[in-house]
This record gives structure tokens, sequence and C-alpha cells, in this order.
């Protein structure tokens, strides 16, 4: 056969060199012209959390993609880029594209946060869930825009329109359809080395003796959120520092005077790692209870005061471990509170929250239970009344959305945000109660409407203000803030402007047994590429191959017919 194939094709080259170009070209055309992949968009992605927390895996476990793009309307998701808008999010979708073995997750986020308050709320409530467990599934969070929405549209549109054809049309609809290919730029993820979480602390040394009770107010620095880059924290803690080092100030000022000068030490301390379990509170209570010979907090400790989740809400709660007793120090702190916000600020609803700390528990659930464990009498003001609430650890805790440009009058907010003029009483008032502690103010008779910061030494709403800006400016997740940060670097700058003694304190995890682990490539630069289905190059192949069948036939049939002519038209021979 392969002869008499050879023989016709011989024949058609040498008779009928049209024929050829009408045969091979258009096959040879289809099979040399390439169908490029254009670049249809650029944009950063921000990849979910990585880490390990005490020997336990959280958040996602792969950093690369290269796959085509679906959205969950597509019945088939396995091995895809599975793109999803937070107005439409559902967590039952987001486990369907995860129980698919999809090849990524890629959750568009709005401009502006404020347009969708429910969503907001709904979707805070899921980021804990989602860094539940791990996946090997990476899931990516981008910054919606014209481009981004627009593939997102016509994804959806391909996707939809699968669901009501039959399969030969879907067979059809996907082969011919434009489709785009999600490629990732980063590399694998890998843990990184010797990664070292700052703390910083910072004194005002009293006056009077030298054994001297010693108040430490505490705060952390570091934010949280289901993506490291989007954590940028407001009130969660940014509210905490702002306070602290209006505290700061204030006190330093009461103390630059001989008559102002009291008989406490004011000890500071702004931690590193508190949303990873307060590592940098375990390591600097170590280096100074396990470590040395001489710290203020071996000595006389009246209390120890965190500051958590500050700037909203006309509520104030403090949470303690263990309820204090009459006489104490502790229990002062908690009547002049009780005392300043009924006098003062009457609108202030203040109340005490008793907690007793489970050690069975992962993850403890305020910064005072480090304390606590190390038998340093403590306590953690927050507005919020329990530590289980989702906004304390939301990328959706951003400066950028305030209660003008979400809500009309009287409604209430929806979303965590910064409320300055809030933030600014609740500095107030803590400073009040711990002036009215340190100076014993209530035992001297002095009334409780009694104001000590007024006109020189009143509260700076503007410096309140600035502080929060400047920490939400960035992201201050624990992995992205090393020892050399401006972050680290401006406020070791601004409490040496205040108090004595500032200096530095890291924690490593340690090799053998790491407490905490950090992973690379949390934010990379991912390529849309307008492309032809994989299922067009095989139905391309399938289509060239029986054209070319259909030519053998046609040809082999020509050659058998131009035989039987040839023999019929020939002159026969005469014989003789």
């Amino acid at each position: 056969m392969f002869e008499e194939a050879s023989e016709v094709f011989d024949n058609m080259f040498k008779s009928s060199f049209p024929l050829t170009f009408i045969v091979f070209i258009p096959a040879v055309l289809i099979l040399v012209s390439p169908l490029p992949a254009e670049a249809a968009h650029e944009f950063t992605v921000y990849r979910m959390q990585q880490y390990d927390l005490q020997g336990q895996p959280y958040g996602t476990r792969n950093a690369i993609l290269n796959t085509e793009a679906r959205t969950v309307e597509a019945e088939v998701l396995s091995r895809r880029c599975v793109i999803m808008r937070l107005a439409e999010f559902s967590y039952e979708e987001y486990q369907k594209a995860l129980r698919q073995s999809a090849g990524a997750v890629v959750i568009i986020l709005p401009k502006n946060m404020s347009a969708m308050p429910q969503d907001i709320v709904q979707f805070m409530e899921l980021e804990p869930e989602m860094l539940a467990t791990e996946t090997i599934v990476p899931v990516y969070f981008a910054m919606e825009d014209d481009e981004l929405l627009s593939i997102y549209t016509q994804t959806l549109t391909s996707s939809s329109s699968q669901g009501s054809l039959s399969a030969a049309e879907v067979l059809l609809h996907t082969a011919t359809a434009n489709g785009f290919q999600m490629v990732t730029s980063g590399a694998q993820s890998k843990a990184v080395s010797d990664w070292a979480i700052t703390s910083l602390e910072g004194r005002l040394a009293g006056v009077g003796g030298e054994d001297l009770p010693t108040i430490v107010v505490v705060t952390h620095y570091d934010s949280f959120g289901v993506a490291p880059w989007l954590s940028y924290g407001a009130d969660s803690n940014g509210s905490g520092v702002s306070m602290l080092l209006e505290l700061a100030r204030l006190f330093s000022k009461l103390y630059t005077y001989k008559r102002t000068h009291a008989g406490y030490n004011l000890l500071f301390f702004v931690s590193g790692g508190g949303k990873f379990n307060y590592q940098g509170t375990k390591r600097w209570l170590e280096d100074n209870l396990d470590h040395t010979d001489s710290s203020l907090l071996q000595d006389n400790v009246a209390f120890v005061l965190c500051l958590d989740t500050l700037g909203n809400g006309d509520t104030l709660h403090l949470h303690v471990s263990k309820p204090p007793k009459e006489g104490t120090p502790q229990f002062s702190l908690l009547k002049e509170l009780e005392l300043v916000a009924a006098s003062q600020y009457p609108e202030v609803k203040f109340s005490m929250v008793h907690k007793k700390i489970n050690l069975a528990d992962d993850m403890l659930a305020w910064e005072h239970e480090r304390f606590g464990i190390r038998r340093l009498p403590a306590f953690t003001l927050s507005h919020l009344p329990s530590h289980r609430l989702a906004q304390r650890f939301s990328i959706m805790d951003s400066r950028s959305v305030s209660p003008s440009s979400r809500h009309g009058a009287g409604e209430p907010p929806a979303g965590p945000y910064v409320d300055v003029e809030k933030l600014s009483r609740n500095t107030k008032l803590v400073a009040e109660a711990l002036a009215r502690v340190i100076y014993n103010l209530t035992e001297k008779g002095a009334p409780g409407d009694l104001q000590i910061f007024t006109e020189q030494m009143q509260v700076q709403d503007e410096q309140l203000s600035a502080v929060v800006d400047w920490l939400t400016a960035q992201p201050r997740a624990a992995q992205l803030v090393d020892k050399d940060s401006s972050v680290v670097s401006t406020l070791e700058y601004h409490l040496g402007h205040y108090l004595k003694d500032v200096k530095r304190h890291y924690v490593k995890a340690d090799k053998r047994d790491p407490e905490f682990v950090f992973y690379d490539q949390l934010k990379q630069t991912m390529n849309a590429y307008r492309v032809k289905p994989a299922i067009f190059d095989l139905l391309l192949a399938v289509c060239i191959a029986a054209y070319l069948g259909v030519m053998y036939l046609a040809i082999q049939n020509f050659g058998v017919l131009y035989s039987v002519v040839r023999r019929i038209t020939q002159p026969k021979t005469k014989t003789h």
C-alpha cells in the first residue's frame, strides 16, 4: 500500500502542482503557525499566610502557579486557577475549589472596602477558618483594577455558559473560546532562617528610694491577617502602640519636674511577635527573670498593663486571669479606671472580664497571660469583650476604612477602624487612672472628676492620628518586620525621645525545635496571558489528521481513477 501511495503522490507531484498546493500547504501553514500567548495583564498578588507555630503548619504550602483561569461556576476546577471576587466570596465555594484540587485560588479585593460593609464582616469571620488548616493549593489576594475585572468577567462568562450546554456544545465552546493562563514569577516558598523578632523597652526611673514599685506598660506592634502583605493592623494594634507612645510622652513630662516626679518606676515595652503567641514578650521575660541578676521585673512589680485594640467603641474591658485582691496596686488601678470612666466619661461602659489561663490551648488569649504564667500581676485593656473576635486578626483592619466614608448618619460601623476621637478619649482615661494610682490621689481625697492632663499636658489628637497613619502606611506582619525595618528604627527613635535606657531585644527560633517558622514568597508578580485552551491544540491536531486522511483517500481514489481513465483512453496496439 505504501508503494502504491508513493507512486500516487509521485504522479500527483509530476502531473498537478496546483493539487499539491491545495492538499499540503494548508496543513503545513497550520502546523508551523503558532498561536502566541498574548500578555493581557501584569499585577501584584499577595499570598496567604504560611508559617509553623509550635510544630503545627498553617496556611498554604505552595507558591507556584501556571494554569488556566476559571471561576467557581465551572463544572471542573481541578488544576485550574479559580478567580473569586470578595463581593461574591463564599466559604463553601472556596472549599469546593480546594476539594477539587484547584491549581490555585485568586481572591480579588475591591478598591474601596467601605462600599461593602457586610462583606467585610463576613470575610473577617472567615479569615481564621481559612488559616485553621494547611492546604497545598496556593491562595492569593489581588487588588481590583479595570484589567483584572475584565479578565474576571470574561472568565465568568466562559465558565457560566458551560452549565446549560450539551456535551458537544461544551467541547466546541471550550475549544473556540479565548482563555487566560495565570503564571506567577516567583519560586517555590522556603523557610526563612535566622529571622529575628525585635522588641523595644525604655524606662522612666522613679524617685525616693531603691526598692520602688514598678508599673509596666506593654503593647505589641505587629499586625496579622490572612495575607501578611495586606495586614496593616490599624486598631489591632496600631491603636495600642499610639496610646503607649502618648503615655510615655505625658509621663516623661511629669517626671522631668521635681514636684511631679513620682515614687514609681515606669517601664514601657513594645513587643514583636505578638500575633505569634507573644514570642517577643516570652523572650523578654526569660531574659529578665532567668538570665540576669538585676531587673525591674525581678523586684517590686506593682502591675503590668497591656494595651490591645483601643481605637474604637464606647466600652472598655479589663481582661484579667485572676481578679485582683483589695489592697493591691492592681485593685487600685481597677477602681481608678472605674472612677475616671464614671466621673469624666459616663458614655464609656467599663467592666472587668475574668478568664483563666488555659495552658492546654495552642495560643494564649491576651498578652497579659504571658506575665501571668510567670506570676506577675497583669491585665489587658481593650474595647473588645473577647479575644476571639475576628477583627484582631483581619486584613480588613486598615486605616482607610473609616465611619465617615462608609456610613450615613446614625449607621453603626461594620468593620474595624480607628476613631481618633475615641482613641484620644481612651488614652486620656488611662492616663488619668494611672496618674491617680501613681500619685495616690484617691487616698488624698481628690475628686473623681479632677483632670490632670489639661492645657499644656493634654493628650494630643494630632500625635495619636499621625502615629496611627504612619503605622498603617505599611504592613507590619511579623514576617515582614526585621531588625533593620523602618518600623523598628522609628519606634526606637520615638521611645528614645521620651524614655531612658531604650534598648532592643531579639528572639530567634531554636534551630532544633523551633517555636515558629516563617516562609518567603509572600508577594509575587502574576501575569495573565490570553491563550486558547489546551483542548484547542488537541482538537486542532485531530482536525489536521482528519484533513490529511481525507486528502490521502481522495488522492488514492484519484490515482486509481486516473489509471483507469488512462487505460481506457490509450489507443490499442494492433497485432499482426
